[in-house]
């Protein structure tokens, strides 16, 4: 599947702070392009659009999986949003991220992928695998995934584990206590505006 690989204090210039996307701090604070410095009053689907891309950018996922995610939070009784962001958050490569473990998503995903993290005790290399309350991730009992794992949270990106999760950072192990709540969400958007971009898609 085709990831973003370009340059991604560009993204951030346009759409904002992506803590899943990059650490880097932007210095410039104009939107990119020729007219990037000119004040142009976005329409209504401009605005819809670039917050449905905050989610794609941040949390790393193509438009086919964000709209699979849409169509799943649908058919789940409560906000379409709210649950939106439930999905995505419980991903494991985004609870990795959000343990410190890794400085973006997109390093989170790597750490999955490679089989460095753990899942009740079974290895789990689908960084889109969904956890659930009551879940225990652990990293691999090797030199090497110890050592991934230590030398990012001496770098920490986040100044604090969210209070969803217990991390021993000692064992290395951490529990998901319950579903996030949406004032922990690391990430800046109006949900409503994303299940208003897809409404007339699904």
């Amino acid at each position: 599947m085709a990831r973003y690989v370009g340059a991604k204090l560009r993204i951030t210039r346009r759409l904002g702070d992506l803590p899943g996307l990059t650490s880097k701090v932007n210095k410039r604070t104009s939107r990119p392009g020729q007219h990037g410095a000119v004040n142009k009053k976005l329409t209504q689907y401009a605005v819809r659009l670039e917050e449905k891309q905050k989610i794609r950018f941040n949390y790393g996922i193509s438009e086919k999986q964000l709209m699979n995610y849409v169509k799943q939070a649908k058919k789940i009784k409560g906000a379409t949003g709210t649950i939106l962001l439930h999905l995505l958050e419980m991903r494991l490569d985004n609870l990795v991220f959000r343990l410190g473990l890794a400085p973006t998503i997109a390093a989170a995903r790597q750490l999955v992928n490679h089989k460095h993290i753990f899942v009740n005790q079974t290895c789990v290399s689908i960084a889109s695998y969904q956890c659930q309350p009551g879940d225990i991730l652990t990293v691999k009992k090797s030199v090497r995934s110890e050592k991934l794992a230590q030398v990012n949270l001496e770098t920490p990106t986040l100044s604090n584990i969210p209070q969803h999760l217990d991390f021993d950072k000692e064992k290395l192990t951490a529990k998901v206590l319950r579903v996030v709540d949406r004032e922990w969400v690391a990430l800046k958007l109006n949900e409503l505006l994303v299940v208003e971009y897809y409404s007339r898609k699904i």
